[in-house]
């Protein structure tokens, strides 16, 4: 499977980064706060770098490891809304990480409870947007999808 061509690392010096104590630490300015600089956290503040200054996505319509009710334990690294509504779904991993079926399985099965439009699974590196269909059916798309305002 042909990957989407993005590369995420050249919005890494828009990134805001500090030392606390002696460690590293990460700016999320969804959730306001220094994050301690994990690999998978800094692929989270890349997307959303992307997000806002690429495809001019508002801060406000990003949601964070959100608790989502209806996913009751399980977390969703990124959720887009448009206007209040679904837009996208995004599955975050660390560089190190592989994109695999497993990773496909676990967006899938938070999408068919969630029910996103578009799903996004990404390590940084490596990047698969898809969307989906009226039979819950995935599309895979090589473009960052169209419609948000």
């Amino acid at each position: 499977m042909q990957a989407w061509e993005i590369d995420l690392l050249t919005y890494q010096a828009q990134l805001r980064v500090k030392e606390i104590d002696s460690i590293p630490h990460i700016y999320c300015p969804v959730r306001h706060k220094w994050l301690v600089q994990q690999p998978e956290e800094m692929v989270r503040q890349l997307v959303i770098s992307y997000l806002v200054k690429v495809e001019s996505i508002r801060i406000k319509s990003i949601e964070v490891e959100s608790n989502n009710h209806v996913l009751g334990e399980m977390r969703s690294d990124i959720v887009v809304y448009n206007g209040g509504e679904p837009f996208l779904l995004v599955e975050c991993k660390a560089w190190t990480e592989p994109i695999n079926q497993s990773v496909f399985n676990q967006i899938a099965r938070y999408n068919l409870k969630l029910q996103f439009p578009y799903c996004w699974v990404t390590n940084g590196r490596t990047n698969y947007i898809f969307s989906q269909g009226q039979d819950d059916s995935y599309h895979q798309m090589f473009n960052f999808p169209k419609g948000y305002v």
